[in-house]
């Protein structure tokens, strides 16, 4: 039997001669490119690689002198170069130069000329093979003064800035004048310079968008509310009662150059920022309504009536009217709508308000049934103006209604006393003195209804005497003076000077009015129903009586000479005190006292100038006689 041995292979003896192979190559590699290299470099020692260029300047194989020397002659941008700065459809066009930048043509060769010798062996070797492949561009150096074109963009500032300004509404007149506004404008010169900066740098002809920061106004436009303010000074104001009647007042008219001052433009804040209101004035509308109230304003008036004495039934003679009151508020906001949608001839806004009487009133729903009480007086020896007064203040009181509870005020039922509404001139008492005024006799009236008041038992709330004693007012039917009427005497100077009382029964009151001028009566009835009351009064007549003064004689330049007239009275002083009991179904209701304190006249008599004895003429005359 024949014994085989077997003998593995020396593998790590083989790696390692592999390895040293490579090894080798790699060296000789190494050797042959570090030969190349030095070889490459030294053909081009002292000259630009080729395949490197400056902006675009093909500078392979020149030393970097002849290089300088090619790239002045070559780029002439800093000269030739365009930059457009531009802000919107503005523009400016400038040379580099003009911003302050150099071309530095040396320092440029030298930058190209440092490509392929910077780093190691491989950093050389490989920036020359891709400069060989044409594939690097140097930056030019360039030198740039900022501080020039820092200086040249703080002059185009002058040009772009421009300040915030907001739009503004005026009136010049009756014109109406919109600026419109205007948006801030400041450029930002550093971030432009910024931006130019980097352009140069690209050696390039380019554009620069200059950085402008904007501002908007809060008001930009006003022209909307210009036609606004147009529109309501296109036409005169007319303002008026809705579906007016006949004697209504109105309507007001407030042609435009009212309107002009009365229009009124300001600024607001709103949701939406802030804007301009164009209305009419709200004050000044109020003051003009305020007035305008005052014609407009009237209480609800009960319809009047007369009580038929054989029917027991109420005849109606004026019909009831619905109290109207100005809301003002509502007005002023309802005419700056309307004005704001073109319209000139606007209604006001009213409040109407019922009144407790109405037309068709019966006598038994009002619980007036009878006469309880009536007085006449008497007014001999009244003047035409006179009876024109008392006729005229008699009338306003025909056929009004006292409701049940209600607190009757003389002077508010009468009104406006004047010229206008019927009255006349005659002689009044004012200041201490007797002279000639609107209304003279009215008191004729209140002293009346204070009597058929006073005699039917109803409370006097209010009730003033006149300052001296009025023959008027004592008078009786035969002509002749009673004293027992002294003190039972009533004035109405309203507001001041009222006559009031309160019908303080559950039904109503209706009060009549008659004048006899023929007779020189006036006769006042009061008609409700009865509750059982009956008055006594008794009088302690004048008393603590003075005489009048001696009388008074004054010279008045309107009379001629040995003329005299008598301008007033004498009337001596005295104290009277009334009293009064109502009784209820037998039994005493209330009692009231009224005390008078008359002073003592003086007669007054006025002659012309240059009149002998005025006194002796007056006694001839019978005038100014105490």
């Amino acid at each position: 039997m024949t014994t085989r041995s077997y003998t593995a292979p020396r593998r790590p003896r083989l790696l390692a001669q592999i390895l040293a192979a490579l090894l080798g190559g790699f060296l000789l590699f190494l050797l042959a490119a570090l030969a190349w290299t030095t070889a490459y470099q030294l053909f081009y020692a002292g000259r630009i690689f080729p395949g490197v260029n400056v902006a675009g300047v093909d500078l392979s194989g020149l030393s970097p002198s002849q290089a300088a020397v090619h790239l002045a002659q070559t780029l002439s941008y800093p000269h030739t170069g365009r930059i457009l700065l531009r802000d919107g459809d503005r523009f400016w066009p400038v040379t580099p130069a003009e911003m302050g930048m150099t071309f530095d043509a040396s320092a440029s060769a030298q930058a190209a000329y440092k490509i392929g010798r910077r780093g190691g062996p491989f950093a050389s070797l490989s920036q020359q093979w891709k400069a060989r492949q044409g594939t690097i561009t140097v930056r030019p150096v360039i030198i740039f003064d900022q501080r020039v074109a820092h200086a040249y963009l703080q002059r185009l500032a002058a040009e772009i800035n421009q300040p915030v300004l907001e739009a503004d509404l005026q009136l010049q007149g009756t014109e109406v004048v919109a600026t419109p506004g205007q948006v801030g404008r400041a450029l930002n010169v550093e971030a432009s310079l910024e931006a130019l900066t980097a352009q140069l740098q690209t050696f390039r002809d380019g554009e620069v968008v200059l950085t402008v920061q904007e501002q908007a106004p809060e008001l930009l436009d006003v022209s909307a509310q210009a036609e606004t303010a147009r529109q309501i000074l296109s036409a005169p104001l007319v303002l008026s009662v809705p579906d007016a009647a006949e004697g209504d007042p109105g309507p007001w008219t407030f042609d435009v150059p009212t309107l002009a001052n009365m229009l009124n433009v300001r600024r607001v804040k709103s949701d939406h920022g802030t804007e301009i209101q164009v209305n009419l004035d709200p004050e000044a509308l109020r003051q003009s309504l305020t007035g305008i109230a005052t014609q407009v304003n009237r209480p609800p008036e009960n319809a009047r009536f007369y009580f038929d004495d054989p029917s027991g039934q109420l005849v109606l003679i004026q019909s009831a009217k619905i109290g109207r009151t100005l809301d003002v508020d509502a007005s002023i906001v309802e005419i700056n709508r309307r004005l704001l949608l073109g319209e000139h001839s606007i209604p006001l806004v009213i409040q109407a308000s019922d009144p407790q009487v109405k037309d068709t009133a019966t006598a038994q729903e009002l619980g007036i049934r009878e006469l309880v009480g009536s007085y006449t007086s008497y007014y001999y020896g009244s003047s035409a103006e006179r009876i024109q007064n008392i006729q005229a203040a008699a009338e306003r009181f025909h056929g009004v209604l006292v409701a049940p509870g209600e607190t009757f005020s003389m002077g508010q039922q009468l009104g406006d006393i004047s010229l206008d509404n019927g009255f006349a001139e005659a002689l009044i008492i004012y200041g201490g003195r007797t002279i000639k005024g609107v209304g003279g006799g009215v008191c004729q009236v209140s002293t009346t209804l204070f009597r058929a008041v006073f005699f039917a038992g109803y409370p006097i709330n209010e009730r003033h005497s006149h300052a001296y004693r009025v023959s008027y007012y004592e008078q009786t039917a035969s002509g002749s003076k009673d004293d027992n009427l002294a003190g039972l005497d009533a004035t109405v100077y309203f507001p001041l000077v009222d006559f009031k009382f309160t019908n303080d029964t559950p039904y109503w009151l209706l009060m009549e009015t008659y004048v006899n001028v023929g007779a020189r009566t006036l006769t006042w009835k009061l008609y409700s129903t009865s509750d059982g009351r009956t008055v006594s009064w008794e009088t302690t007549g004048p008393v603590n009586r003075v005489p009048p003064p001696k009388a008074l004689f004054e010279e008045n330049p309107e009379l001629g000479k040995n003329v005299i007239k008598q301008v007033d009275w004498a009337a001596e002083g005295a104290d009277v005190t009334v009293t009064r009991t109502v009784y209820r179904n037998g039994a005493a209701y209330f009692t009231d006292i009224f005390k008078t304190h008359y002073e003592p006249w003086q007669a007054i008599c006025q002659f012309g100038p240059g009149t002998e004895d005025p006194e002796r003429l007056a006694k001839k005359k019978q005038l100014c006689q105490n």
